[in-house]
C-alpha cells in the first residue's frame, strides 16, 4: 500500500511539469526579476498562479496622447484608466509646504504633449529625468485647456521590455515591489497561465462544488487572473477564499475531535465545601459574571474530557482570581496547576497576587523564570517533578524539556496569542501515558472579536467576564499634540502633589537617531524639568529580574512617584494609587497595546487619566488614536483593531505559524467562514483524519500541520 501511494505521489509530481517549473527557468525571467520574485515569495510557477491581483482597472491600453484627448472629448475627466507610453521632457519639484508637496512633469509622444502632477510624493522628482521612457497609468482630465494626469502610477520602460498588450478591459494589478512592477508580473503570469491551469487538481468533489455553487479551483484561478467581467472576479475569489477558510477550519476541527475522542484529563471535584473554602481566601465579593464563569470552568474540569476554554475579560475585570479557583480545585484533589505568562513582570505579578491570596495556607507555590540562578532552577524543577510544589507560575521557562510535572491537572496560559498555538500543549506529566493532558484555560485581556472567534480559536469554548469589579472608576483619555506636552506634565505634577502616582510610557529603552524618546534619557529629562523634586524610577525589559522587582516594590509602597517604562508594564501591573498615565509617541503603539497600557490606571477608587501625546502621520495611526479616545470598551476596541490591522497581525499569526489569509478578509467574509465551519464539522465527523480525502489532507498538513500541531493527531 505504501509503495503504491508513493508511486502515485511521484507520478502526480512528475505530471505537474508546469506548476513545478522554477521561475528562474522561464524565458522572460532575468536574474534581477528572479531575485525580485523570490523576495515576493515566488519560486515556482505554482507560486505565480497563487499570486492573485489586488485589484482590477477598467482600462484603455496602448493609447497615444492624441487618442486620449479624443477619448476625453468635451468631458472634464473620465473615471476609466488609460495607459500611455511617453518620454519625459522636464521635471519640476514644484512646491512644498509643510508635509504637502507637488511634483510637476511634462511628457510627450509622437502625437502630442501632456502635463503630469504628483501630490505628496516628493521622491518622484528624484526618480525621473528628461529623456526617460515611462509608462503612465491613470485617469485623464483637462485643466486650463491642457490634458493632464494627477498622481498616476508610472514605471520606466526598459530597452528590452516588450510593449504591453491588454486583451481585456479589466486589467489585473498585482502586488509588486520597487524591484519588479505589476505589469511585468502580469506579463510573466500570462505566459505560464495556459499551461499551468489544467494541472491544478481540485480537492473538492464536483458534487460538493455543485452544492456550494462554486467553480473548480482551476476555473477560479482563471477567473482571477484573466477575468471577463467583475462578476467572474468575485466568483473566483470567493472559491479561493472559501478554501483558505475551510482548510483552517478542518485543522481546528480535526484537533478538537482528537482531543475529545482520544485524550483525557484528571477528573476534579467541585462541591459547596470546596467552593466555600476557596471563597474564604478571597478578600472581596466576586461579581455575578465571575461566579458564572467559575461554574462554567468547574463544569468542564469535573469530567475526564480535557477542558480547552478561553477566558476573556477586559483589562482589570478579575480574570486571575477566576483562574485561581481552577488551580485550587486541582490542588484540593492532590494535583498540580501551572500558570504561564508571556513576560517576567506579568509572571511576577501573578505570583504575587496568588501568594498574597494564599498567605498562611498549606498550598505551596513557586516562580520559575529565566532569571533564576542555576541552583534555584534545579531545586524548583526537582520539586515540580516530585510533586512538592502545588502551583507553579512562570514564563516560557516552564516549556523547557527538563520541566516535568508529577501530576499536573490544570494549565493556564495568560495572553496565549503571544506564545503560539501549540505551546500550551507542551506541559506534560512524567507519566508515559501519551493520551493524558491537563485541563487548559487560556486567558486574554484582548477580547476576541466575534468574527475571529471561529478561526484559530475555534477549538476553544469561550467564557466572558462582563463588566468590572465594583469600585473601579472610568478612565478619561485625551489626545494631545506634542507642543501641548508641558500642560500634560504640569497636570501630572498637580496629581503627584496630592499624593497620587503615575506612569510615563515611551517606545525605546535607549536613545537612537529616530527622534523617539527612551526610558533613561526621558527619565533624566523629567527629573531636571517638569517633575523636578519628584522620585522617578525606570522599568524596562532589559533589567535584571531582582532589580526590576525592587523598583516595582518601591513604586507599590509609594517611595517612587512616577514610573518611566516601556511596554513591559502593559499587563499585570496593579497599583491602586497610580491615577495618571502619559504615553509618548502614542501613534507608535498598537490599539490593543494602548488599551492594555491605559488599563494600568484607574484601578482604585480615584479616577484614572490617560494622555496620549502624538502627532499621527498615517491614516492607520489616526484611526487607532481616535478609537482609543472614543471608547474604553475592550470588545469595541478589539473589533476596531480587527478592521484596522486585519486578523493576521491582531492575533499573532506570525508568532503562531498560522498561515495568514491571502484572499479571505474578516469581517467581510464572516458568512463564508461560518459556511466553511459547518462543512468542516460535518467532514471531520465523517472522516476524522481525512483518510478518505488524501489531496485535501496533504494540503491541510502542508499549510497548517505544524502550526496546529496536527502531527500527533494524524
Amino acid at each position: 500500500m505504501m509503495v503504491s501511494c508513493t508511486r502515485r505521489v511521484m507520478q502526480d509530481t512528475c505530471e505537474k511539469k508546469h506548476l513545478l517549473t522554477l521561475v528562474t527557468d522561464l524565458p522572460s525571467v532575468t536574474q534581477d526579476r528572479a531575485i525580485a520574485l523570490h523576495e515576493l515569495g515566488m519560486y515556482r510557477v505554482a507560486d505565480l498562479i497563487k499570486h492573485l491581483p489586488m485589484r482590477y482597472e477598467t482600462h484603455h491600453g496602448g493609447m497615444t496622447i492624441e487618442a486620449a484627448e479624443a477619448l476625453l472629448g468635451d468631458q472634464d475627466a473620465i473615471p476609466e484608466l488609460v495607459t500611455i507610453e511617453s518620454t519625459v521632457i522636464k521635471v519640476n519639484p514644484g512646491w512644498r509646504r509643510g508635509k504637502k508637496s507637488k511634483v510637476e512633469a511634462a511628457v510627450e509622444d509622437e502625437t502630442g504633449r501632456m502635463h503630469i502632477n504628483w501630490f505628496n510624493q516628493p521622491w518622484v522628482a528624484r526618480s525621473l529625468h528628461p529623456d526617460m521612457r515611462i509608462r503612465l497609468h491613470g485617469s485623464l482630465s483637462i485643466r486650463k485647456g491642457l490634458l493632464q494626469m494627477n498622481n498616476p502610477r508610472w514605471e520606466e520602460i526598459k530597452e528590452d521590455e516588450p510593449t504591453l498588450t491588454i486583451d481585456s478591459e479589466l486589467r489585473p494589478v498585482y502586488p509588486a515591489s520597487e524591484r519588479i512592477s505589476s505589469s511585468v508580473i502580469a506579463t510573466i503570469i500570462a505566459e505560464v497561465l495556459e499551461g499551468a491551469l489544467p494541472e491544478i487538481d481540485d480537492h473538492l468533489s464536483q458534487a460538493m462544488l455543485d452544492t456550494l455553487s462554486m467553480p473548480t479551483l482551476s476555473s477560479a484561478y482563471a477567473m482571477c487572473h484573466k477575468p471577463e467581467a467583475n462578476d467572474a472576479v468575485k466568483e473566483g475569489r470567493r472559491r479561493i477564499a472559501y478554501d483558505e477558510l475551510l482548510l483552517l477550519q478542518l485543522g481546528v476541527m480535526m484537533k478538537r475531535h482528537h482531543r475529545l475522542d482520544t485524550m483525557r484529563a484528571p477528573k476534579l471535584l467541585w462541591n459547596d465545601e470546596i467552593k466555600q473554602r476557596i471563597e474564604a481566601r478571597i478578600p472581596f465579593t466576586l461579581t455575578k459574571s465571575q461566579q458564572a464563569v467559575i461554574e462554567e470552568i468547574a463544569g468542564d474540569i469535573t469530567t475526564t474530557m480535557p477542558m480547552n476554554r478561553l477566558l476573556q475579560g477586559d483589562v482589570g475585570s478579575g480574570k486571575t482570581v477566576v483562574a485561581l479557583h481552577a488551580m485550587l480545585m486541582a490542588v484540593t484533589c492532590g494535583s498540580q496547576a501551572a500558570m504561564m505568562a508571556p513576560t517576567e513582570l506579568l509572571a511576577e505579578q501573578h505570583y504575587k497576587t496568588i501568594t498574597t491570596l494564599l498567605d498562611n495556607s498549606q498550598v505551596t507555590t513557586a516562580l520559575l523564570t529565566s532569571s533564576l540562578s542555576p541552583k534555584e532552577r534545579t531545586e524548583h524543577i526537582q520539586k515540580i517533578s516530585d510533586g512538592t510544589i502545588d502551583i507553579i507560575v512562570g514564563t516560557h521557562a516552564l516549556l523547557t524539556d527538563d520541566v516535568i510535572f508529577s501530576n499536573i491537572a490544570v494549565a493556564i496560559t495568560d495572553e496565549q496569542h503571544r506564545f503560539g498555538v501549540q505551546q500550551r500543549a507542551l506541559l506534560r506529566n512524567k507519566s508515559d501515558d501519551l493520551h493524558a493532558i491537563p485541563h487548559t484555560l487560556v486567558m486574554t485581556a484582548t477580547p476576541i472579536p466575534r468574527t475571529l472567534s471561529l478561526t484559530v480559536f475555534g477549538d476553544l469554548d469561550v467564557s466572558t467576564i462582563k463588566g468590572m469589579p465594583p469600585g473601579r472608576t472610568p478612565i478619561t483619555t485625551r489626545l494631545v499634540q506634542p507642543e501641548q506636552a508641558d500642560k500634560v506634565y504640569m497636570y501630572m505634577r498637580e496629581l503627584l502633589d496630592k499624593g497620587q502616582q503615575g506612569y510615563v510610557v515611551v517606545p525605546l529603552v535607549e536613545e537612537t537617531d529616530s527622534g523617539l524618546k527612551s526610558v533613561t534619557a526621558h527619565a533624566a529629562s523629567l527629573r531636571d524639568g517638569y517633575l523636578s523634586g519628584k522620585s522617578i524610577g525606570v522599568v524596562h525589559g532589559r533589567m535584571k529580574s531582582d532589580e526590576r522587582e525592587e523598583t516595582m516594590q518601591q513604586f507599590r509602597s509609594g517611595k517612587i512617584d512616577v514610573l518611566v517604562a516601556t511596554t513591559v508594564i502593559e499587563v499585570g501591573v496593579d497599583i491602586a494609587n497610580a491615577t495618571m498615565m502619559i504615553i509618548e509617541h502614542a501613534d507608535r503603539f498598537g490599539l490593543a497595546q494602548l488599551h492594555q497600557l491605559r488599563g494600568r490606571v484607574g484601578r482604585g477608587l480615584l479616577p484614572g487619566v490617560c494622555a496620549l501625546i502624538a502627532s499621527p502621520t498615517t491614516d492607520d495611526a489616526q484611526h487607532r488614536l481616535e478609537a482609543i479616545v472614543e471608547t474604553t470598551d475592550g470588545f469595541q476596541i478589539a473589533e476596531r483593531d480587527l478592521e484596522i490591522r486585519g486578523p493576521g497581525e491582531l492575533f499573532g499569526a506570525k508568532q503562531s505559524g498560522i498561515a495568514p489569509f491571502k484572499i479571505a478578509r474578516l469581517p467581510r467574509d464572516f458568512d463564508l467562514l461560518r459556511l466553511a465551519r459547518r462543512n468542516a464539522v460535518e467532514w471531520i465527523q465523517r472522516d476524522p483524519t481525512l483518510h478518505n480525502s488524501p489531496l485535501l489532507r496533504a494540503r491541510l498538513m502542508h499549510i497548517h500541520g505544524e502550526a496546529l500541531g496536527l502531527g500527533d493527531v494524524a
